[in-house]
């Protein structure tokens, strides 16, 4: 009985949400969100969700500019062949 009550608090303790970053598509007002382990950074590529389509996606960060309270990402969607921009919360 022991063994499954540590069995049950170590599955709760590390089986925790995954935070992401979350933001807005700037031009469809939809909101996003880019999964923890994403690292943000000009060139690289990082996995989004979308939560108006439901769909995860991989874009290609091109620009990251800082402004007030927020960060604005531009970045390349190649399987749609266009640009995005996301306005992300800085917490």
């Amino acid at each position: 009985m022991n063994r499954v009550i540590l069995l049950v608090v170590a599955a709760l303790l590390f089986s925790g949400p995954a935070y992401g970053w979350d933001g807005t598509d700037t031009e469809t007002g939809a909101s996003i969100e880019i999964g923890k382990g994403n690292l943000v950074r000009e060139g690289r590529d990082i996995e989004i969700y979308d939560n108006e389509t439901g769909d995860y996606r991989d874009v290609t960060i091109e620009d990251i500019n800082r402004h007030g309270s927020g960060v604005e990402i531009e970045v390349y969607d190649s399987e749609s062949d266009e640009y995005r921009t996301f306005e992300m919360e800085d917490d």
